[in-house]
């Protein structure tokens, strides 16, 4: 039952009433609220001020919007707390690290991964947890990650962080802001905080390696990092462009244990600077399916050379068979773990595909942006081109009188950093993106996508759509559809009815939506793409 507003929260600084004594309105969104200040309490679930205490778990929240999150995630883990009873399922205990934990049939461990939708392929691949305290981690690590809102692990990290424990080469695939992030950073963590107290002066050397696509990525997953090993003997260096390359220089050299970086940067790092990678004992490919694709792949693989056989995690929403194929080439045994059902929307987002011929796309936009009923921000347009970004955002500004702002990859890197704290913080309700933003880019507060262009790939489409979830929470995805993305019919008509999304009838129609027949003595229909 949901606590009443004024019973919900209780103030958790000064700085919430005025000098009369006269409390001020409680916030109600988390953009509502302004960023955390150094010695500020940070809300448990989207680091914001924490101006307030929720009287039911005596977390820091910023809003009743992230209250209602806090307590759906209470709720959850209680669920998950009863499910050994009712299901015969033994999940590993908060003792289990401790005292060890106890062998599971093999009838047990298939039904407990059933439960879970985690999908293993591989040998000897360790059972997942149900706490963070059941595997072998720094205590420091494991407060660090209370304080930063892990309460408990999601399917994702469940399976992934043990077998990354073990030192197994992993390929894992799961939906969008289901926590791969911190699933492959806290293994990492782990380590290099073990080795750093066994030998506090041999530290000159960087331990690991995270490849991103984009320096945005690059930033959110240093942060995280820091976050995580606050405290430890771990540092980190970023290492991307549009930044100084001396400073960054000079910060490995003082001694790092993880480089997070884009592959031309680190190709610098090896080529002009001579910086060694020799101890690299971990190196994570994050968007693998992009990662190993033309523009990237040779630089990837020219790192991967220097490196002396380091375990390799690779990690995206959508992996392809080409994908593993390459994965296996890279490394022999690879452990592959899949969450959900691989390579299709995420089920919280609800996909609503609207036929809009072309000439009508910004009309029906600027409708829906005006629409108290149909917009939903903070909301993210997508769009094919970079000058389409550009134009498309100024067009919604005239329209509309909203501001609406734009971001690609032509954009400083200053004015890009400034585009996403406009927009993240509320100032700007319309954000105008290329494929910049299709991956892993944390928009915690984005509930809402319109696909103004439909990409090139079901793959990207899977990326853009994620964006409008994150966790599982609920989330709406407007697609455009018309004649001009009709290569991708087939597998769209078959991804919008395995989430049960209304198909408009001119899709349904379209003589591109199924193949087409081939010739013989008579005639008879092929099934798609097989």
């Amino acid at each position: 039952m949901e606590v009443p507003e004024q019973n919900c929260l209780e103030q958790n600084s000064p700085e919430a009433s005025n000098v009369d004594g006269v409390t001020d309105e409680v916030k109600q969104r988390s953009i509502d609220q302004r960023p955390a200040l150094p010695g500020d309490p940070k809300c448990v679930i989207c680091g914001r001020y924490g101006e307030y205490i929720c009287d039911e778990t005596d977390s820091d929240i910023c809003s009743l919007e992230c209250k209602q999150v806090l307590l759906r995630k209470v709720t959850n883990s209680e669920s998950s707390a009863r499910l050994p009873a009712t299901d015969e399922c033994y999940y590993v205990s908060d003792t289990a690290g401790e005292a060890g934990s106890r062998s599971l049939s093999a009838n047990q461990t298939s039904l407990l991964r059933k439960k879970l939708d985690i999908f293993v392929k591989g040998d000897s691949v360790p059972l997942p947890i149900l706490s963070f305290s059941s595997c072998p981690l720094p205590q420091k690590l494991i407060l660090n990650m209370e304080a930063a809102g892990y309460e408990l692990p999601t399917p994702v990290q469940m399976q992934a962080i043990p077998a990354a424990l073990t030192g197994k080469s992993l390929l894992v695939s799961a939906d969008t802001g289901t926590g791969k992030t911190a699933s492959f950073l806290v293994p990492i963590i782990s380590q290099c905080a073990i080795r750093g107290f066994r030998n506090p002066l041999d530290r000159k050397n960087p331990l690991a390696i995270v490849l991103e696509p984009t320096r945005e990525l690059c930033i959110q997953v240093e942060e995280q990092a820091k976050l995580l090993g606050k405290g430890l003997p771990f540092k980190t260096a970023l290492v991307v462009g549009g930044d100084p390359m001396a400073g960054q220089i000079y910060r490995i050299q003082q001694g790092v244990e993880l480089i997070v970086g884009t592959p031309g940067r680190v190709i610098d790092l090896l080529t002009k600077h001579d910086v060694q990678l020799i101890e690299v004992k971990v190196f994570v490919l994050d968007e693998v399916d992009c990662m190993l694709q033309r523009g990237f792949r040779d630089q990837v693989m020219q790192i991967f050379v220097a490196l002396s056989q380091p375990q390799v995690l690779m990690y995206s929403a959508t992996v392809s068979q080409e994908v593993e194929r390459m994965a296996n080439s890279l490394m022999k045994n690879i452990t592959v773990i899949s969450v959900g059902k691989p390579n299709c929307p995420t089920k919280a987002v609800k996909q609503i595909p609207i036929w809009v011929e072309t000439k009508h796309k910004k009309q029906k936009l600027f409708d829906i942006l005006t629409s108290k009923q149909h917009f939903s921000p903070p909301t993210v347009v997508y769009v094919g081109s970079r000058l389409g970004a550009d134009l498309l955002s100024n067009a919604i500004t005239v329209a509309t009188g909203m501001k609406a702002l734009s971001i690609h990859g032509e954009k400083p890197m200053k004015e890009r950093r400034e585009v996403m704290s406009s927009f993240l913080m509320g100032d700007c309700p319309v954000i105008v993106a290329t494929g910049l933003l299709d991956r892993g880019v944390n928009l915690f507060s984005v509930r809402q996508v319109i696909i103004f262009d439909m990409p090139n790939s079901i793959r990207e489409y899977v990326h853009q759509i994620g964006r409008a979830s994150r966790l599982g929470e609920e989330g709406q995805a407007i697609v455009f559809v018309n004649e001009e993305s009709k290569n991708l019919f087939p597998e769209l008509v078959e991804h919008l009815r395995s989430s049960g999304a209304a198909i408009p009838r001119e899709l349904q129609n379209s003589r591109y939506t199924v193949a087409p027949a081939f010739r013989g003595n008579g005639q008879r229909k092929r099934k798609h793409g097989r």
